[in-house]
């Protein structure tokens, strides 16, 4: 039951459109179960060593980078769903860096690491895929800014994608 159509410029903060932005496809159910296969293909080519690999001190391991995906992808669900409900109640801010510190990825084997991305992304998929007409264009604040429902699952699909594109050139793995 996936709502038609983009997010407008009013249902996220201006800075967030750089990863909404990202997605071409405006049906967005299709593009998270896309995602899922794609990520998991690229991913499945990466060695326990090589998911070690982080392009300099300050950086995040693959691995690392991997985890952050997950918990975002979590974090962003849960406020889509708290948004779709109707709880009013503003949301907390999410400070990556703390939750990649306590996540400690790197002792983790890889392919803990994919199965929990997998089963992460098979549960955001779910709560849009039943997601009623009227939810997606409900909004709340969280990290002191506004989002709605439909902005969160766009946001969760550029996020990835900013992230993939950045693994896939070789870049940096970066915190952002």
């Amino acid at each position: 039951m996936a709502v038609i159509g983009r997010p407008e410029k009013s249902e996220a903060a201006p800075y967030y459109f750089t990863y909404i932005d990202r997605v071409a496809d405006d049906d967005i159910v299709r593009v998270l179960s896309g995602q899922l296969e794609e990520t998991l293909a690229l991913f499945s080519q990466t060695s326990e060593d090589d998911s070690l690999y982080r392009p300099a001190e300050d950086k995040w391991s693959i691995r690392q980078t991997l985890s952050h995906l997950a918990d975002a992808e979590r974090v962003m669900a849960f406020r889509a769903f708290w948004f779709a409900r109707g709880f009013e109640s503003a949301l907390p801010s999410f400070d990556q860096n703390v939750a990649a510190r306590a996540a400690d990825a790197d002792p983790i084997p890889w392919a803990a690491h994919l199965e929990e991305f997998r089963r992460v992304r098979l549960s955001t998929v779910t709560l849009f895929e039943n997601m009623s007409q009227d939810a997606w264009t409900r909004g709340g604040v969280a990290s002191d800014n506004y989002f709605t429902v439909r902005s969160l699952a766009f946001l969760i699909a550029g996020h990835l994608k900013h992230h993939l594109d950045r693994l896939q050139r070789r870049d940096s793995v970066s915190h952002h």
